[in-house]
């Protein structure tokens, strides 16, 4: 029988596969090919002719964002949860020092012994661009749909809006991962990824496609903040949503704290401020609040105020038992706390967030999250964007503008809830000589309250150049083995760190760039990420 012949060599990854490809296809015949539009999928071509359909191609959006494919053997796929389900808190954790990776699953990634083949950081970059070509396919196909009156623009916009919101934090997980930090270079024209904006549905496109090499670093924050710019505009407010979506789908305020984080890592501390004032007297104040005590956002999930952007989990719908949050650190207890925050001494020891009821698994002494409660259904949210993380972040920008009473307000605001004591254990200004040693106690800050939900590593990489608390590459870790219970211990013996540091400088401080897409993309030959 006759095959349709794609060029395999150059399309024979999962990055280019239309929306409602789900994998690809192998043939007797001695050429392997890929089907652009197999029999048991719905085409892109009728995807967008009523709004119904339009309706499940932007859920269907949100399904690959949390759902990612992983090969597990050749030709033989599970699923781990790239790149907003499970799998990118695993990542950003295990590629710091505040966790340690107990068995071999993150092992590449925890000890910095990845390569242009090893399956975690390979499938990362994939299954992003797949989700990001999902999206731009979406993009075109509403933007037909409104132009053909099939869907009224107010609708349709709001679509769009999802759209660029999800495609804006992919390119940033993309930047964090496989991108030098935007000071890297004075002007940030330094190689950031590749930023496609149109889909790979026809072989015409692919070729196009593979015509486009990496973008620099500025020219990709640029165009994140346009589809930040564009997804506020025609968002709907939390409020105007119901149930779980009122966090599991995009929002005005979940556009706006990515606008803040996008911000920092740009180091535009008057940007942070802007967009995270919105949240104190602007217009999304009163929109999400701080629970109570630090774990009630991890039991209220998605009728948390606190939660601002997440990816929904069900026990029909999860990235399978190697990717969901509460079967890796819970139910398998695969990673733990590492001794080397646990012992950070602006950690205090009546801490709520130590807390063995509601917080923190004591496994013989050696210290779990529980964080993510839901071992046996899997539904946690994912957690993308966190009401703590911005006023965190309106801390630290504060205390980088030297406005120290500001950054301090913010602090507390999310330490107080914490101490056993409040009245006598809050931060005042005394306690600081000047803004420097405040900015220190907020960064020490986002590592605890932040600690095990993935946002350690994007933390190292934007404070590489920090001009006066700077992470020098990757710090040294706790070897890739379970912790004795000593270490744990406040005045237990010194924490040995038997994973040297990683130099800024090294190679492995980047992930390299896949090999597959330097197969496919002549182009980027010449751009893979310097040592690889």
């Amino acid at each position: 029988m006759k095959k349709t012949k794609i060029y395999l060599q150059k399309f024979g990854r999962l990055i280019l596969l239309p929306i409602f490809v789900t994998g690809f296809f192998f043939t007797s015949c001695e050429e392997e090919v890929i089907q652009l539009e197999p029999f048991n999928q719905i085409s892109e071509t009728v995807a967008f002719t009523s709004p119904e359909k339009i309706h499940l191609a932007v859920m269907g959006m949100y399904q690959a964002a949390q759902i990612g494919a992983f090969e597990t053997a050749p030709g033989t796929f599970g699923l781990r949860g790239y790149p907003f389900g499970a799998a990118f808190v695993q990542q950003g954790d295990a590629r710091g020092e505040d966790v340690v990776n107990i068995f071999a699953f993150y092992a590449f990634t925890y000890q910095g012994t990845y390569g242009v083949t090893t399956a975690n950081n390979v499938w990362y970059w994939i299954d992003t661009y797949r989700l990001i070509n999902r999206i731009n396919i979406v993009i075109d196909g509403i933007t037909d749909a409104i132009a053909n009156d099939i869907i009224e623009a107010d609708q349709g916009n709001s679509y769009l809006a999802e759209a660029h919101l999800m495609r804006a934090a992919a390119y940033h997980e993309l930047m964090v991962f496989f991108a030098s930090p935007y000071r890297h270079t004075p002007n940030a024209d330094h190689y950031g990824v590749p930023y496609h904006k149109t889909p790979f549905t026809t072989p015409a496109a692919i070729e196009e496609g593979l015509t486009v090499g990496r973008h620099t670093a500025a020219q990709c924050y640029e165009w994140i903040l346009e589809d930040l710019d564009f997804a506020e505009q025609h968002l709907p407010l939390k409020s105007q949503r119901t149930g779980n979506q009122r966090v599991s789908r995009a929002t005005k305020g979940a556009a706006a704290a990515y606008k803040v984080r996008v911000h920092q890592h740009m180091w535009n501390m008057p940007g942070v401020i802007e967009h995270g004032r919105k949240f104190i007297d602007g217009v999304y104040a009163g929109h999400y609040q701080l629970g109570d005590e630090p774990w009630d956002v991890f039991y209220n999930n998605y009728g948390s105020g606190e939660y601002i952007f997440g990816m929904e989990s069900s026990n029909t719908n999860y990235p399978s038992v190697n990717g969901a949050l509460a079967s890796m650190y819970k139910r398998r207890l695969l990673v733990s706390h590492s001794p080397i925050n646990w012992r950070n001494p602006f950690w205090l020891e009546d801490d709520k967030r130590r807390d063995e009821e509601h917080m923190v698994i004591n496994d013989n002494g050696v210290m779990f999250t529980d964080k993510y409660k839901r071992d046996q259904d899997y539904d946690d949210l994912s957690p993308m964007m966190r009401y703590a993380e911005v006023i965190l972040n309106l801390a630290e920008a504060y205390a980088r503008e030297n406005q120290v009473a500001e950054a301090l307000t913010y602090l507390n605001m999310v330490r107080d809830r914490a101490l056993a004591d409040p009245a006598t254990q809050s931060y005042s200004a005394g306690d600081f000589a000047d803004n420097l040693e405040l900015l220190e106690a907020i960064l020490n800050e986002r590592r605890i309250e932040l600690a095990m939900e993935g946002r350690r590593w994007p933390d190292i990489n934007r404070l590489q150049h920090c001009p006066h608390f700077p992470i020098s590459g990757v710090p040294a870790k706790y070897a890739n083995s379970r912790p004795a219970a000593e270490h744990f211990e406040f005045d237990g013996p010194e924490i040995p760190l038997d994973i040297e540091a990683i130099p800024y400088t090294d190679r492995r401080f980047l992930w390299p760039l896949p090999q597959i897409e330097l197969n496919a993309n002549p182009l980027m030959r010449d751009q893979q990420n310097p040592g690889w």
